[in-house]
């Protein structure tokens, strides 16, 4: 009890509105706002890190609440709230920036599985390394993403989550991210799955790699269809190096046939109505 005082005095004073559970109300989202608009001017570290950890405290009351899955906080620029349009699903995600350690990505998966709700508490430290497209990922080594927007999927009577994401972890190259989220029988959460097809070729998830300091769209056109910017090098000799890679003003797709999101080349992204 005293380290979680400390955590808020330190943070900068401000008041923890948590009355009887309630963490939805006006005064919890003035309190995220402060908290996060003080961790944008923050430049030590370590006032960084308990500033966090006060926003940890109050996210991990939030997700155990009864409205978590059909309340939004309103006006939060830095914190990722994205839902399914069944209220099944939500995901609230957020970044740590840090000068002298690894930045870091925090997660919170809230799953509707009967009449509980399940929260998986996911957090990873920003990596160079790219993100694999030939294999799955758990909770216990998942690659770090904000999450902005998600669709349900139903195969073979079971659901599935596509999630587009960003990653940030490489300061040359931003990645962005389609994959999908699965839940198991047993509770567990796996991220991937060999549903993606381009030719003969199958991914687990789609990895798109460009230069930090361009601009790329990823979204979805329907449930059944994502489209995205074809990426190609700034000039021929640097193919293959991804921190030249930019938007040439044509796109592509990935389409949901038959149970595989198979990809399509140069389509026609004009609204058609």
């Amino acid at each position: 009890m005293r380290r979680i005082i400390l955590i808020i005095i330190l943070a900068g004073s401000c008041t923890f509105p948590v009355v009887n559970g309630q963490t939805t109300g006006p005064d919890t989202s003035l309190t995220l706002e402060k908290l996060f608009s003080r961790l944008m001017i923050t430049t030590e570290d370590s006032s960084r890190i308990i500033i966090n950890d006060s926003i940890k405290f109050i996210i991990d009351s939030y997700t155990g609440s009864d409205s978590v899955l059909t309340h939004t906080f309103t006006g939060l620029k830095y914190l990722g709230q994205v839902s399914s349009r069944n209220s099944q699903l939500k995901i609230i995600t957020w970044n740590l920036l840090l000068k002298e350690s690894k930045s870091r990505y925090y997660c919170y998966f809230i799953n509707r599985s009967g009449k509980k709700n399940m929260v998986y508490k996911l957090s990873a430290s920003y990596a160079d390394e790219p993100i694999r497209t030939d294999t799955v990922y758990s909770e216990k080594d998942w690659y770090g993403a904000l999450y902005y927007d998600l669709r349900a999927v139903r195969k073979d009577d079971q659901t599935y989550w596509v999630l587009l994401g960003i990653n940030y972890g490489n300061p040359s190259v931003t990645r962005k991210i389609i994959d999908i989220l699965r839940f198991t029988p047993g509770g567990m959460i796996i991220f991937g799955n060999n549903l993606f097809a381009a030719g003969k070729e199958r991914k687990y998830r789609e990895v798109l790699e460009y230069s930090s300091g361009a601009v790329a769209s990823l979204k979805f056109l329907s449930d059944k269809s994502i489209i995205f910017d074809h990426l190609v090098p700034v000039s021929p000799d640097l193919k293959g190096r991804k921190e030249y890679y930019g938007p040439d003003f044509s796109y592509d797709a990935y389409d949901l046939e038959k149970g595989i999101w198979k990809f399509k080349a140069d389509i026609d992204a004009r609204n058609k109505k």
